[in-house]
């Protein structure tokens, strides 16, 4: 397997601090974030330069019920063209549910969410990841994530569940340390015993992020520090296995370079912690053995079975996914408590990723924006990506005569206008005209 090295997660608001940062190996960019018919020039850098870049995929949905969509398919195999890669990652979750198979609306998450680790789930994940191999023209990982919510029921035990997938498939893992220690507080999941039951043979690289605590529940932010428990974690890994390559993730909150840099260099302690502490064989193959054995009988799903497996996959995602955005009851067997604290930080993802694509919004509703937002969204699920949404938004403010200020109400109709209709509204003749003739009246 490539060995990586050390690397960041590549963001544009860092971009120029990447570039300068020594003892940069490689760097991951958000595949979606990317158009690959006009790179970044700072990424065009960095690969002269010999660093390399990878691809990390969000909305796949390699853990829904509905096999991978094509057009997604075909658009992260483009990325990964443009860029070069040996290697593209995603995230083994759910983030949209609903549609045919449940004769109901299509819902999306706007986030990643957890699948059930039951048979059913692994056996759908299964084919999905096999579908998006055959699709993709270089080795996939996929990511293990962190959780707010416990599925009830649960057959298996994340170890178990990613060793399996592993070993069905021949996918490699992307095994980010922060989302354990996450799964850690959250749902009381041991990270050694996790780690223990890996196959480390099959790790393509490692993440390492920050988060924060408040009323006993670890929110995965990328927005703060990387605590020494999650330190911990990596440097138990690194006892067991010198992973190809380990990276850092930050996409919020970016502190100074300097701070990044002391950030990275904790990484490389806690590395070579681990290194010190690996037995000389540090092969694993126990652990992995006992994995293995207690992983029985999550094989392969028997012909026609899949299908159903889909169809029962695809009921309990969209009644959870509905509770979470539109406000339906709670299926049975989830913590109440949990799920508002699940839908809470949904919602809140959901206001800062559509401040990002469309940063106009906040500045035209100033410190109302927020608030704004969030109350739209309990009734108003997201259906079709967050520019829609930015758009969805905008348009019931308007028609629901929210907005008191006419001048904010003015601008965000202008706003809409501009990117709601087939063509820019600035560029059609009535509107270029009207323009023309408010300026030269404002020079009499």
């Amino acid at each position: 397997m490539e060995r990586l090295g050390t690397g960041i997660g590549w963001r544009p608001e860092i971009a120029d601090a990447v570039e300068r940062m020594p003892g940069i190996d490689w760097v991951e960019a958000v595949a979606e974030n990317v158009c690959p018919g006009h790179l970044p020039e700072s990424l065009v850098r960095l690969r002269e330069r010999g660093v390399t870049v990878i691809p990390h995929g969000v909305s796949l949905g390699l853990g829904g019920a509905e096999r991978p969509d094509a057009e997604r398919l075909a658009a992260l195999a483009e990325r990964v063209e443009a860029l070069g890669s040996p290697l593209v990652t995603e995230h083994i979750a759910f983030v949209r549910a609903g549609g045919p198979l449940t004769a109901s609306p299509r819902l999306e998450a706007g986030h990643l969410l957890p699948v059930p680790r039951t048979r059913d789930a692994l056996d759908v994940l299964c084919e999905n990841v096999r579908i998006a191999q055959d699709a993709l023209p270089v080795p996939l990982a996929v990511e293990n994530i962190a959780a707010l919510i416990a599925w009830p029921g649960e057959e298996m035990t994340e170890g178990q569940f990613l060793y399996e997938l592993a070993d069905r498939t021949g996918v490699r893992l992307l095994i980010d340390v922060a989302n354990l220690h996450t799964n850690h507080v959250n749902r009381g999941e041991d990270p050694a015993k996790a780690l223990a039951e890996l196959p480390l043979e099959a790790i393509a690289y490692v993440h390492v992020a920050g988060g924060f605590e408040r009323d006993g529940v670890w929110h995965d932010s990328h927005a703060h520090a990387v605590p020494q428990p999650v330190l911990d974690v990596l440097t138990d890994l690194a006892s067991r296995v010198s992973p190809p390559g380990v990276l850092l993730e930050r996409d919020e909150n970016f502190p100074e370079p300097a701070e990044l840099e002391r950030e990275l260099g904790a990484i490389r302690g806690a590395l070579e912690k681990g290194a010190a502490e690996r037995p000389a064989t540090g092969s694993g193959a126990s652990a992995e053995g006992a994995a293995r054995e207690a992983a029985a009988g999550t094989g392969a799903a028997r012909a026609g079975e899949l299908d159903p497996a889909r169809q029962r996959l695809a009921l309990a995602q969209a009644a959870l996914l509905s509770a979470l955005v539109a406000g339906t009851p709670v299926p049975e067997g989830f913590d109440r408590v949990r799920l508002g604290v699940q839908a809470r930080a949904l919602a809140g993802k959901r206001a800062d990723v559509v401040a990002k694509v469309a940063p106009e919004l906040p500045v035209i509703l100033g410190d109302g924006y927020r608030r704004a937002f969030l109350a739209y969204s309990h009734g108003h699920p997201m259906t079709d990506g967050y520019r829609r949404d930015a758009l969805d938004f905008a348009g019931y403010l308007l028609a629901e005569g929210r907005l008191e200020d006419a001048r904010v109400r003015a601008g965000l109709r202008e706003w809409w206008l501009e990117r709601s209709g087939p063509r820019p509204h600035s560029r059609r003749p009535g509107v270029r005209l009207a323009r023309a003739t408010r300026r030269v009246l404002l020079r009499r």
